[in-house]
């Protein structure tokens, strides 16, 4: 099976980046902020084989878009599989109790 690439937004990289600054420096955990980090990662990469299992997400417009989310701990990977240049856009990644459809806008 051929493996799909993974690229990242600029807003995703931030996202990721500010996830373990949080941790890290507000909560002064750092390998709790270095294994989250991990651990998002770890299963972006993951979606390098069948990019598409996870669920749309619900609410228009992004669900026509073709819009999924991949939940990892307490925090949901927005990602667009684009299926004619065989690559998945991570698009955001955000904490599940924060209002997402504000950060999507």
């Amino acid at each position: 099976m051929s493996k799909w690439a993974i690229v990242y937004t600029e807003e995703a990289e931030s996202d990721l980046r500010r996830i373990y600054d949080y941790i890290a420096y507000n909560l002064l955990e750092v390998e709790i902020a270095q294994n989250q980090r991990d651990n998002i990662m770890n299963a972006i990469h993951r979606l390098d084989e069948m990019p598409q299992r996870y669920k749309l997400y619900e609410k228009e417009p992004w669900r026509s878009k073709g819009l999924r989310v991949l939940p990892v701990d307490n925090y949901l990977v927005f990602y667009l599989p684009l299926k004619n240049k065989k690559a998945v856009a991570i698009i955001r990644i955000m904490y599940g109790g924060s209002n997402i459809d504000k950060h999507l806008k």
